[in-house]
């Protein structure tokens, strides 16, 4: 099945970006018009079980690699600049080492190719709280969010997420159970006898801690041509923290 996606602009020049756990290509929207402006057209695209993408019991970065292959050769696309934030940055760290030829550059953005443990267990715990029967209403939804997660920000980003299913009637666009059964698999470490020679370039949060002094050796081992860049006073979410200095230094790179 093809991945769902929104094509921004009409280049030969492209770009395709890779959501983090519980998002979709729409959280890139806003960096998508934004490189549009500059001749490139931008694949804001939903990862399996995310967004408007298909559903599946199995849910794991070999399965969302070959995703993205069938997406690519639907779309014969090629030299392709490949970016992933979060979850999506171990997709497409895999994917650069399993098809190095289709990617002109690599953008990864706050994550590495180390082990995280889970930490999104309480934000899953919360999710199953909700019963659609009763909670008809936005307004409800987030009230009940409210109990378990503290982070305004991270409600918001959940909310977008939710959506009418039928007349009355509210649901997740994600597929709750699948990520649930499958949560130990977002933060595997990437394992590979292979490397990728081209330019790469990890970005990180000048506030977070997805990338430390200590990944350098194996960001290094499996990326020998890559450069780490700090976007200030950012977070996790470093691309809606600071917008303009990412793009800023993106477009520098690419």
């Amino acid at each position: 099945m093809l991945l769902h996606s929104k094509i921004l602009g009409n280049s030969n020049k492209h770009i395709l970006i890779l959501h983090g756990f519980l998002g979709s290509g729409d959280n890139w929207i806003s960096i998508a018009r934004k490189l549009t402006e500059n001749n490139f057209s931008v694949h804001l695209i939903d990862q399996r079980n995310h967004g408007r993408s298909f559903h599946s019991d199995e849910f794991n970065y070999e399965l969302m690699c070959n995703d993205l292959l069938n997406y690519i050769s639907y779309y014969k696309i090629k030299n392709m600049i490949l970016i992933g934030h979060s979850m999506g940055g171990k997709t497409a760290m895999k994917f650069s080492l399993k098809y190095p030829k289709l990617i002109l550059k690599l953008i990864v953005v706050d994550t590495s190719p180390k082990y995280y443990p889970i930490h999104h267990q309480y934000i899953i715990d919360a999710l199953k709280k909700i019963d659609f029967n009763f909670l008809n209403t936005r307004k409800k939804i987030k009230s009940e969010l409210e109990k378990c997660i503290k982070q305004e920000g991270l409600i918001s980003f959940i909310m977008k997420n939710i959506y009418w299913k039928e007349e009355g009637v509210l649901d997740f666009r994600f597929n709750l159970k699948s990520l649930s059964d499958n949560i130990d698999k977002i933060g595997e470490e990437l394992k590979s006898d292979k490397k990728f020679y081209k330019e790469v370039f990890f970005f990180k949060g000048e506030k977070s801690d997805y990338i430390l002094d200590s990944d350098n050796e194996l960001i290094f081992n499996y990326y020998p041509n890559s450069s780490i860049i700090s976007i200030s006073n950012a977070g996790h979410w470093l691309h809606a923290d600071r917008p303009d200095e990412f793009v800023s230094k993106l477009l520098a790179l690419i």
